[in-house]
């Protein structure tokens, strides 16, 4: 099977299948690390219960790239 044949197979089946076609493609590419993936999710977790405790405040993502612009402009 050529590969504009395949991609054309591909792009024929529905939405739902078509993500699972270019999740599998994408992992093969770039296969997951499960140790790395845990200490992220670890992370994330932690920080989140920080966000909801009140250790931490979060800044709004405007002001965050707005100080960035401010940084970085001449």
């Amino acid at each position: 099977m050529k590969t504009t044949d395949l991609i054309a197979e591909a792009v024929s089946l529905p939405v739902e299948e078509r993500a699972m076609v270019v999740d599998s493609l994408l992992k093969s590419l770039n296969p997951p690390e499960t140790d790395i993936d845990k200490k992220w999710a670890s992370v994330a977790k932690r920080r989140l219960a920080e966000l909801r405790t009140e250790q931490v405040k979060a800044i709004p993502g405007n002001e965050v790239f707005q100080k960035i612009w401010n940084r970085f402009s001449v």
